[in-house]
């Protein structure tokens, strides 16, 4: 009889098994305790980006403007690939049933990596449709590597596209 896991990691992608150890068994993510979604919430789709985000000068500094990345990955219960997009909201579209969520309020923690975007945990809000996000309660973002801002100064109004990947796992209540 196969595992939830092993089910998991079959049906994940090439490049996105690494993705699928539940955190807390080896080569799993790190999670910090502050980035946990509250008791009764569970993993409902564990998905790897790989994109850019995207920084205006704004008043002599970088700031964020907009991510802009393509997701692929699988959900839990059954199985199965799916794939999204993620841009400003922030908000996930699966591009397979157009089903949406957004994040909002989030907590975040340093990378362990420098030069990528803080670890972080929106509350989702503003849920469309019944598909791959609709019931999705909290958006976790982990493992990131690149994506911060430049550590150059700016000026002028062209924006800068800074690659990054990391982890995103979809929750939902249980």
């Amino acid at each position: 009889m196969f595992s939830a896991l092993a089910l998991i990691s079959a049906a994940l992608p090439a490049g996105v098994a690494s993705a699928a150890p539940a955190v807390g068994t080896p080569g799993a993510p790190v999670v910090p305790a502050a980035l946990q979604p509250p008791a009764g919430n569970a993993v409902h789709a564990v998905l790897r980006a790989r994109g850019v985000q995207i920084y205006e000068c704004k008043r002599s500094m970088w700031q964020p403007l907009e991510p802009a990345a393509s997701l692929t990955g699988t959900t839990v219960n059954p199985a199965r690939k799916v794939t999204a997009v993620h841009f400003r909201g922030p908000a996930w579209v699966s591009d397979q049933d157009g089903s949406m969520v957004q994040g909002t309020d989030p907590v975040t923690e340093p990378a362990t990596e420098p030069g990528s975007l803080p670890l972080s945990l929106y509350r989702a809000t503003g849920n469309r449709g019944g598909g791959l996000f609709g019931p999705v309660t909290w958006i976790q973002r982990i493992d990131t590597h690149g994506g911060a801002a430049p550590a150059t100064s700016c000026g002028g109004d062209q924006p800068v596209a800074v690659p990054y990947r990391a982890l995103y796992r979809f929750f939902t209540k249980k």
